[in-house]
């Protein structure tokens, strides 16, 4: 378990899970590239961060911008992708404009990454992107099918990189307000939704953003596990 002058690449690493996931690389000595949309957020996590952290703003739903920054990237041994928006609604109440951002956000871009993130990688480096999980179809429809379509990029790439690279994912549940993904969400609504997760996930509480990073340390560090899903939901998926 160590990342000795490794250099691992956080695409979302500004704040919430990828922030976490960069602070406990840098506790196992790696160096460190953080890439995010907002400048000022950047600066204040590598500032968290310490030392020689290199801080890169790029919207990842821009191709252009972020091709030319997987480009530019230098021999990297561990990329982790946090990009993929979700957003609930049921198949015939999910606009067609959320459907096509939710797809975009979570399946093309990381497909994207998938593509063009091997050429940057060392020999037995790894790619970690971010899935999910506990919510129903008729729930999070959008949602739904872009996990489901990055547990088929995982081991598609997995099967394709192998032996020189190693691609898998971290699925997380519902955090309530331990992460970004449901700031838009009324404090009211998201009180109730809170209250109701814990009353049916087995461990009766809301994951951290330390435990979850964690999965991704464990993936990058771990080098005989590839084209897997790791869950970490607090068993939610048992009652469903």
């Amino acid at each position: 378990m160590h990342l000795d002058q490794q250099l691992v690449v956080v695409i979302g690493g500004s704040s919430g899970i990828g922030y976490q996931i960069a602070l406990q690389a840098r506790a196992l000595g790696a160096r460190l590239i953080i890439a995010g949309r907002d400048p000022a957020r950047l600066a204040r996590a590598a500032a968290g961060l310490g030392g020689a952290v290199q801080a890169e703003a790029v919207d990842a739903h821009d191709q252009a911008a972020l091709e030319a920054f997987l480009a530019a990237l230098p021999a990297a041994d561990h990329i982790v992708s946090m990009i993929g928006d979700s957003m609930s609604g049921g198949f015939l109440t999910t606009p067609p404009q959320t459907m096509r951002h939710v797809l975009h956000s979570k399946f093309w871009t990381n497909w994207m990454i998938g593509r063009a993130g091997p050429a940057r990688l060392r020999d037995g480096g790894s790619i970690t992107f971010t899935s999910g999980t506990g919510g129903r179809p008729d729930e999070i429809s959008a949602t739904y099918v872009a996990n489901l379509a990055v547990s088929a990029l995982v081991q598609g790439l997995a099967a394709e990189l192998a032996p020189a690279a190693r691609v898998n994912a971290v699925a997380p549940t519902f955090m309530g307000s331990e992460t970004g993904f449901w700031r838009e969400t009324p404090a009211q609504e998201l009180s109730d939704a809170t209250a109701a997760f814990r009353s049916q996930v087995p461990l009766r509480r809301l994951g951290t953003v330390r435990e979850v990073a964690a999965a991704y340390i464990h993936l990058m560090t771990n080098g005989f596990i590839t084209g897997q899903v790791l869950a970490v939901d607090g068993g939610v998926m048992l009652r469903k």
